[in-house]
């Protein structure tokens, strides 16, 4: 059976986010390696009681669900910022799709230069969407904003990752208003217009909240960060919600709701 598609996963400590990459028509959008592009994403909850085989028989079912034969899978290309799952994976990998786990950036190098204090705190995430922006991005400053379990801000010169910001995510957020009451209020991102409203009920309240308020704080993050460059930046948002808050704000150039997994990919490609 020919392995002509790979398993991309973003190994967090709340969640997983998985992609299956496969051939794609040529001239199809977005990125591609190898004749390779995205198929179809799917997130996970990350369990640290897992074991090998829960998760392998987990990954296999997804990929069957995907209209994909395990056998097909040359690789499963991993960032991971929960280091409990790395053996799990590796092992699952050659268990149950006969393949090897290829980590970035401990496998696969990024030809980015890691300007930390100290390299090794930076998160595989941060790194690898730094450098899926920088491929989609040739030339100047980046900042990018990744809208997930955290909020993340990560700032590029050339091919320099120079740091960041790191701050509250979405729900997280959501659920620290609404500790000690009974339930989360049913909130809904996607139905906030690109104008202010006042709530009128605590629904209303907390979406208008959380969706303004996080805009408000990308647009003014953005200002100052960009006044520590020498330079324009370009401003990328990715991430679940990324899509909802580009309605509700203009500071967005470019919104990749999937670009750490395409970085996943990218780097792969260059093996």
């Amino acid at each position: 059976m020919e392995k002509s598609h790979l398993l991309l996963l973003d190994v967090g400590n709340t969640n997983t986010k998985a992609g299956l990459a496969g051939p794609v028509p040529s001239g199809s959008p977005g990125p591609a390696r190898g004749g390779r592009g995205l198929l179809a994403a799917y997130s996970l909850p990350t369990d640290p009681a897992s074991t090998a085989d829960s998760l392998g028989l987990d990954l296999a079912a997804l990929v069957r669900h995907a209209g994909v034969d395990p056998g097909q899978i040359e690789a499963l290309v991993v960032s991971s910022v929960a280091p409990s799952q790395d053996g799990k994976l590796r092992e699952a990998a050659r268990r149950f799709f006969g393949c090897e786990a290829r980590f970035v950036p401990k496998d696969l190098p990024l030809p980015l230069e890691n300007r930390y204090a100290r390299p090794q705190e930076v998160g595989a995430d941060r790194l690898v969407t730094a450098f899926a922006a920088r491929q989609l991005v040739a030339e100047g400053n980046l900042i990018v904003i990744d809208f997930g379990t955290a909020t993340t801000f990560d700032v590029v010169a050339g091919n320099a990752y120079l740091g960041g910001l790191i701050g509250p995510g979405v729900l997280s957020s959501a659920r620290a208003l609404a500790t000690g009451t009974a339930k989360l209020p049913q909130i809904s991102l996607e139905a906030v217009g690109p104008e202010i409203e006042v709530g009128r009920s605590t629904s209303a309240s907390l979406t208008q909240g959380l969706v303004h308020g996080f805009a408000a704080m990308a647009e003014g993050l953005v200002v100052r960060l960009s006044r520590t460059l020498d330079g324009p930046a370009t401003v990328l948002a990715t991430g679940g919600f990324a899509p909802a808050l580009a309605r509700v704000t203009d500071c967005f150039d470019r919104v990749e709701p999937d670009l750490l997994l395409n970085g996943l990919l990218l780097a792969y490609g260059r093996k």
